[in-house]
């Protein structure tokens, strides 16, 4: 037995002291959510207890100590209390009104029962539901967990853990609103009796009390077994009560009694269950306005189009301006009569704007659409603007209540919505639109095109850039009319008593096919002859062009009534600095790249100081044809159709969301669509044609040797396709710069508009190169056909003239003239890529036109003359590079005025003579044009090279 160790004795009930120990510490601290109960962790309890109906907590809590503990955990009531969703001050008040009657009814209760003793239990983990104020028979489900629970030990005093907010504030609720649950036994008609007995609260009190219950016995809160049933019963009571408050409405809308109706409309307002759709009392109102059976009836939307299928909305005008004034005398009693939480005001313009005028506006475009495109586009931006007259209404009619605040975006959506049905067949057709009409503009100029080649007879009293001594003013004024024709306002709702085309004046020339309302007159091509016709020479004009010296603009802007304030001093011009461009000369060894834009600054528009002088150009049909090919015209016909366009998808460019987004997809569609209609179909394909002419021109087939025609028309084009940039920059920046981040050089718009300012500057590079070897070769035509057979090698006792050779005067004079016309076209790097490519390329005409001569002594004076003529024209153009190499071509020429062999050969022998530019070898070709050299071979060659042939040379 010594193996067995005694059992010590164990205390089977812990005393007074150690029960409170035990008890008191352990509740303390709320258990660690990463510690487990049995065996789930404590936050899976807590969610288990935040959803399991109240009644089910104290058997929950049973099962062990620690879960009777966390049935009182704070985790666990707040997230009822915030489900039940009490918090309104209403609310509250209810409570505190029941609370007060149930301590009253309490309080004779107690003073009529027997007195008792005070008998103090333990603590069940549970017991604060059983120490409510009421009869033991009312608590229900609440305490019939603990019918078979012992307590031992009852003499030991319990202790009460100090209740915390959420917890108590929720026994509150449920000991105040559990009452209620004897009434909704009673018969449905017999509710509201019950729940409400005499005397009977006031409507708003009612309403509050109903919508309480509702919160309480709903599946977020499920205080008692039998909540369903109740909850059923008191939604067929609350539908009795709405049922009454609507008829109560009926009844005071008869009367005109306002202050009634809001009265009901708030209590109804109260009650009603926002799951329940549309709220009954405000549609039952709508309901009564006769515009929503027969919209129709008064207004025909077909009286919108003329009699030969025209769009007059005179008609339209009338039928939006009745609406908004059904929502202005209903949406303010509306205003005055319902809550403003309800929106009533919002929903009744919703139903008007989506049955009345949605329906208007459906047959009014689908009549537009079996008439035209066209006509089908200008009806919905028109419709739509219409339509947006109802924002203006809706909020003017809101503000009548200080109280209610309604946000404009709110209202904005009344249309946006109304119209979402026909946005995508509008943005559809608008680009569909003018694709074709983009298509149609460039056809039809190519069929000009084709038509004037066929029969170049057409008139050529026309004005032209380079006919001016200051090209530069004439495409300020060109774009100073362009911009006030951008800043006139676009009409998109057409009515036939607005007086069409005023704000254009009364300086609108005639003729011209191209846009309307005056836009197509900007260009300088259309200044000649019809102007001459319509003013009789009067106005100092002559041969065709128009006099600036007065500050003659292309057309006057008048006055519009709606935008003076828009529309004054506000011009554009360009600045004579020219920011760099892109250009690159395909001939040159290394590519040169530069980059040239045009600054465009506001500024006031001040009057022409020099007056344009016609330089006079040559009339054979291929030159004619040279100059047709780029137009104005073309050019702002398209960007008036893709400004009609942009305007009126512009209309749409407030809209949220998925079409928001669309509509400015659409605008920048809008703008790429301009760029490559005019930058691939018409600016490269004209300046292609036009480096194919000037490939194909032949010098020698022309009698003109001082200007290059094809070269004069293309200085013209640079003129036009400059002109044509800096319309789509102004364009740009006043009509698409607004919708996108310029800064973003990802963006569709900013790059497609870099690649069509590549295309331009590709074409111009192109063709100044196919140019520049077309106006070298009339340059070596001119020195060739020029150049007398011995013009440097003059007969004996024939006196000399020095002085520059007719053919190197010539040729300099052709060079001067297309270099003072580029001059004004183009900015100064692409002058000097220019100058630079003219100078190498006349350096190696030169130098092959030397090595064809006989050149004698006296001769050799003829030629340092022209050599120091060409030198001082390369050294006007101020290029240093260029300017270097002619130096040492001009020193090249004193090799034929040295006499002594010898000192010439020193001459060949010196490589640092000419900086490198020439080799010995490079001098020593040149000389052997000389008449002597047969003289002063051996001598040179003696000198140069130290040859002796009687000691070097051996003859075996």
């Amino acid at each position: 037995m010594d193996k067995f160790t005694a059992l010590e004795p164990v205390k089977l009930y812990p005393s007074a002291t150690g029960a409170k120990r035990l008890s008191h510490f352990p509740s303390a601290k709320p258990a660690a959510p990463f510690s487990l109960i049995g065996r789930l962790p404590v936050d899976v309890h807590i969610l288990i207890l935040s959803y399991v109906a109240i009644p089910d907590i104290p058997a929950y809590a049973l099962t062990s100590r620690a879960l009777g503990r966390l049935s009182k955990d704070e985790r666990i009531w707040e997230a009822r209390w915030k489900a039940f969703g009490i918090d309104r001050p209403h609310f509250n008040t209810i409570l505190d009104e029941l609370e007060s009657i149930s301590k009253t009814q309490n309080a004779s209760r107690r003073g009529q029962a027997p007195p008792t003793l005070a008998v103090d239990i333990a603590d069940d983990d549970f017991g604060d539901f059983t120490t409510v104020n009421t009869p033991a028979d009312e608590m229900g489900d609440f305490v019939s967990g603990f019918a078979n629970a012992s307590i031992q030990s009852p003499s030991i005093p319990s202790w009460q853990p100090k209740q915390t907010e959420y917890r108590s504030r929720y026994i509150r609720a449920h000991n105040l609103l559990k009452p209620f649950s004897r009434a909704l036994s009673s018969p449905p008609h017999a509710i509201i009796t019950a729940l409400f007995p005499a005397p009977v609260p006031s409507l708003s009190t009612q309403s509050h009390t109903l919508r309480l219950l509702s919160l309480f016995f709903s599946y977020r809160v499920k205080p008692l077994r039998a909540w369903q049933r109740l909850a059923t019963s008191l939604r067929a009571a609350m539908d009795l009560f709405g049922e009454s408050l609507l008829t109560a409405f009926d009844v005071s809308d008869s009367k005109g009694d306002e202050k009634a109706m809001s009265e009901v409309a708030q209590a109804s307002w109260d009650v009603w269950d926002f799951a329940e759709g549309q709220w009954e009392l405000a549609r039952a109102w709508g309901d009564k306005h006769e515009i929503f059976y027969d919209p129709l009836s008064k207004w025909d939307p077909l009286e919108n189009f003329t009699k030969d299928e025209q769009l007059d909305f005179d008609a339209m005008d009338t039928f939006i301006t009745a609406v908004l004034a059904l929502i202005q005398e209903q949406g303010s009693r509306a205003v005055r009569v319902f809550p403003p939480d309800a929106y009533v005001l919002l929903s009744f313009a919703e139903r008007v704007a989506a049955e009345v005028v949605g329906e208007y506006i459906t047959s009014l475009l689908t009549r537009a659409r079996e008439i035209s495109n066209d006509i089908y586009l200008k009806a919905a931006a028109a419709s739509f603007r219409e339509s947006w007259r109802i924002v203006d209404t809706v909020m003017q009619v809101a503000s009548q209540r200080p109280d209610a605040v309604l946000p404009r975006t709110r209202a904005e959506d009344v249309v946006y919505r109304m119209f979402e049905q026909n946005m995508d067949e509008y943005l559809d057709e608008e680009l569909e639109s003018l694709k074709h009409s983009f298509d149609t503009i460039c056809r039809e100029w190519d069929k000009n095109l084709s038509q004037h080649a066929a029969s170049p007879t057409a008139t050529h009293e026309q004005a032209r850039f380079i006919g001016s001594h200051n090209p530069a003013q004439v495409k300020r004024n060109v774009l100073a009319s362009f911009t006030d024709v951008l800043l006139l306002p676009v009409t998109i709702v057409p009515r036939t008593t607005m007086a069409v085309g005023k704000a254009f004046g009364a300086a609108l020339t005639t003729g011209g096919t191209a846009a309307a309302q005056g836009i197509s007159m900007l260009n300088p091509q259309r200044w000649g002859a019809s102007a001459v016709q319509r003013v009789g020479h009067t106005d100092g004009s002559r041969n065709g062009y128009v006099d600036f010296e007065k500050g003659q603009k292309v057309f006057d802007i008048g006055d519009d009534e709606d935008e003076d304030d828009e529309t004054t001093d506000e011009k554009v011009s360009f600045d004579e600095k020219q920011q760099t461009r892109s250009v690159r000369i395909a001939s040159i060894a290394t590519t040169t790249t530069v980059n040239s834009r045009h600054s465009l600054t506001p500024s006031i528009s001040s009057s022409s100081t020099r007056v344009s002088t016609p330089v006079p150009f040559p009339t054979t049909p291929s030159i004619d044809k040279f100059e047709m090919l780029l137009s104005l015209d073309t050019a702002l016909e398209l960007i008036h159709a893709d400004r009609e366009c942009l305007k009126r998808v512009d209309t749409f460019s407030g809209y949220p969301g998925q079409y928001g987004h669309r509509v400015r997809d659409t605008i920048e569609e809008i703008f790429v669509l301009l760029l490559q209609a005019l930058g691939d179909r018409h600016i490269k394909s004209g300046f292609e044609r036009a480096t194919e002419q000037m490939r194909m021109y032949r010098p020698a087939e022309h009698e003109e040797t001082n200007s290059v025609a094809p070269l004069l028309q293309f200085f013209e084009l640079v003129h036009i396709g400059d002109t044509m940039q800096s319309m789509i920059q102004v364009y740009f920046d006043k009509e698409i710069a607004s919708h996108i981040d310029k800064t973003d050089f990802l963006n569709t718009v900013v790059r497609e508009k870099k690649r069509f300012e590549d295309v331009l500057d590709d074409s111009v590079a192109a063709g100044l190169n196919m140019g520049t070897e077309t106006l070298m070769n009339q340059v070596e035509h001119i020195i060739t056909k020029l150049t007398k057979p011995r013009e440097y090698y003059p007969s004996d006792g024939v006196p000399l003239e020095l002085g520059a050779t007719q053919g190197c005067t010539e040729s300099i004079k052709c060079l001067q003239m297309h270099c003072q016309l580029l001059k004004g076209s183009t900015s100064k790097e692409v002058l000097e890529v220019f100058y630079q490519e003219i100078g190498i390329r006349l350096i190696a005409i030169l130098q092959k036109h030397i090595k064809r001569q006989i050149i004698s002594l006296n001769g050799g004076f003829l030629v340092i003359a022209d050599l120091n003529a060409y030198h001082a024209f390369i050294s006007s153009l101020k290029v240093p590079l260029i300017t270097a190499e002619f130096a040492y071509l001009k020193m090249l020429g004193h090799v034929y005025v040295v006499e002594d062999a010898k000192d010439l050969a020193q001459i060949v022998r010196d490589v640092t003579r000419y900086g490198g530019a020439y080799r010995p070898e490079d001098v020593y070709e040149f000389i052997q044009r000389r008449s002597d050299w047969k003289k002063i071979e051996k001598t040179v060659d003696k000198t140069m090279y130290n040859l002796s042939f009687k000691e070097d040379c051996v003859i075996s």
